[in-house]
């Protein structure tokens, strides 16, 4: 791991942002590729992009903020790592989702359509994104004792993340960063396959609930707050983030059930 990938001078290069932003470049890049397939207003959608995005972040770390609140306020030196972590991403999923229907539908963009397309690019980003957390070291798993267990050693990933140090943890980010990818490429296969607009973007909220919903039970960084239900095992314990998973199933559900009525009708 490589918490900082270059750093001259004052100049910092630091992992996370770095694969971020690849991953950025490269949803976006998708996005505009596929819009001019689809006869939309490329250039315009790359603005709307840029809001959405911002509001998603923010979206992200009030949730982070709120469903620890607590923990925050008994540890307020650790608001630091509310400013500089990504926050929670079904968080800031939901608050994007929520602008993105408001400002299409002032700016008359046709929604679904667009959201189809940002679906794929969406778990593309994410995937980079995963292997950004592992390389800082933020978002770690339990102990573990498989022959692919990652020990980190890094002392000011430790000071950043409380990131464990000699320990054998699952890389539980390249555990969601693969299934992101992997996510991507069906949901594109699909986006050329289509019969009717809104069939993607709700398959992506489904995939996505059901990925990061096992990929849970792997990761050791919640603090005790984190958690809405804690049962005598780990299948019986629910985090918060679990139970977004559950409402975004519910809702992807009820999204594509919608939406292929409509085609039908």
């Amino acid at each position: 791991m490589h918490p900082v990938l270059l750093k001259l001078g004052p100049l910092t290069l630091h992992a996370y942002g770095f694969f971020m932003a690849v991953g950025v470049g490269l949803a976006l890049w998708f996005l505009y590729r596929q819009a001019k397939k689809e006869g939309l207003d490329a250039p315009r959608l790359l603005d709307a992009a840029f809001y959405i995005m911002l509001v998603s972040l923010i979206g992200a770390k009030i949730i982070l903020l709120t469903g620890n609140v607590s923990y925050y306020l008994q540890n307020p030196k650790e608001l630091l790592w509310v400013a500089r972590s990504g926050g929670v991403f079904q968080g800031g999923l939901a608050f994007g989702i929520l602008f993105a229907l408001w400002y299409f539908r002032r700016k008359r963009i046709p929604t679904w359509k667009v959201a189809d397309i940002v679906a794929p690019a969406l778990a593309l980003g994410h995937g980079f994104g995963r292997i950004g957390c592992f390389m800082a070291g933020c978002c770690f798993g339990k102990d573990c004792d498989l022959p692919w267990a990652a020990t980190f050693h890094n002392e000011y990933a430790h000071f950043l993340t409380g990131l464990p140090l000699d320990k054998a943890l699952h890389p539980v980010q390249l555990y969601e960063s693969a299934l992101n990818f992997l996510n991507a490429l069906i949901l594109y296969l699909v986006l050329r396959k289509k019969t009717f607009d809104g069939q993607v973007f709700p398959l992506y909220i489904l995939t996505y609930s059901i990925i990061r919903y096992f990929t849970e039970f792997f990761r050791g960084d919640h603090p005790p707050t984190a958690f809405l239900f804690k049962g005598p095992s780990a299948l019986l314990t629910v985090s918060y983030s679990q139970f977004f998973c559950i409402l975004g199933l519910a809702v992807g559900l009820v999204l594509y059930t919608i939406f292929k009525k409509r085609k039908r009708a």
